[in-house]
């Protein structure tokens, strides 16, 4: 997909299809989260439940957008595609388009904010350096 690097391929299941038999909206959440976490794991080079445990970059979803304009079914094959867009200080801006395999056309377009999180003082915090330099280096550009 023009504009995305990384992308995530899953399976819709049965038990995720409700009973109009396409996906039910709320587990696109689902994979959003999914693709994000191998987003991190694959592409950044960075484990999010080691960086989470050891206090240096944990985040909480602040804001989701979702646009449907297709839906999938059973058996499909999904590709998630994901992508940083900004970065302020403390929060950042990935953007997600799911396409079926073999197709362009997105069959739902996303955007979601999420908060660096300190979780022991209960406050936000500032997207550390380390991250920032690696969402840099993998994306081609500052987002």
């Amino acid at each position: 997909m023009p504009g995305y690097r990384f992308k995530h391929r899953l399976k819709v299941r049965f038990s995720e299809v409700d009973s109009a038999q396409i996906v039910f909206h709320a587990h696109f959440l689902n994979y959003l989260d999914i693709a994000v976490s191998e987003y991190f794991s694959e592409g950044l080079k960075l484990e999010r439940v080691e960086m989470a445990k050891s206090g240096k970059f944990a985040y909480i979803v602040k804001k989701v957008t979702l646009e449907f304009d297709t839906p999938a079914v059973v058996n499909d094959w999904l590709n998630i595609w994901c992508k940083t867009v900004e970065m302020g200080n403390t929060s950042f801006v990935m953007r997600f388009l799911i396409t079926r395999d073999g197709e362009d056309k997105p069959l739902l377009k996303a955007e979601n904010v999420y908060v660096s999180y300190d979780f022991t003082n209960q406050a936000t915090r500032p997207i550390p350096d380390f991250l920032r330099h690696a969402i840099e280096v993998y994306e081609g550009c500052a987002p």
